[in-house]
């Protein structure tokens, strides 16, 4: 390690003494405490919004937050170890696929929206789907009539989860699907 790397993992390590950084991703919603100066007062304004970047550079690193304020998308980007920031609070975690989400900017609406992810204690994220076994899925009841030849086959079924029983009628290249309501 050279002497500029062990001075920034001095000065990463002094500053985790006196604020504690939460673990977080992009795609998680932050909630981001930062210091305003007007005049001689000091307060604290909080900007909350969907983590989009983060950028990893040792006492550079700095994550991009995007929230959408009256109607129009406002990006910021927050130095991680700066003493303007005064917290970080994670609202809400996302589960996303990427490490950039910069697709989200030409994105409004519903199509921006970020699935919730339910992490493990290993800090993967996954979306959180119910399974069903074999055992709980609804019985399918299925038949199947073949021609004498052989040429064409029909197959019906019928289940409690199929709103509607109907028919496939399968004869070689040509398929036909019979409805019944």
């Amino acid at each position: 390690m050279n002497v500029i790397q062990q001075i920034e993992a001095e000065q990463i390590a002094k500053f985790n003494e006196t604020k504690k950084i939460p673990e977080f991703r992009p795609g998680d919603t932050l909630k981001v405490g930062v210091k305003v100066v007007e005049g001689e007062r000091t307060r604290v304004q909080f900007y909350e919004g969907v983590c989009i970047a983060r950028s990893n550079k040792g006492m550079g690193s700095s994550f991009t937050v995007r929230k959408i304020s009256f109607g129009e998308g406002v990006e910021r980007v927050f130095p991680l170890y700066s003493p303007n920031v005064d917290s970080i609070e994670v609202v809400r975690r996302g589960a996303v696929r990427r490490a950039k989400l910069y697709y989200l900017r030409g994105r409004t609406g519903k199509s921006a929206r970020i699935a919730e992810a339910s992490r493990s204690a290993s800090g993967q994220g996954h979306r959180s789907r119910r399974v069903i076994g074999a055992a709980d899925r609804p019985a399918v009841r299925q038949e199947r009539a073949v021609a004498p030849d052989g040429a064409a086959a029909l197959f019906l079924y019928a289940g409690p989860h199929i709103r509607s029983a109907g028919a496939y009628f399968d004869c070689g290249r040509e398929h036909l699907a019979l409805r019944s309501a």
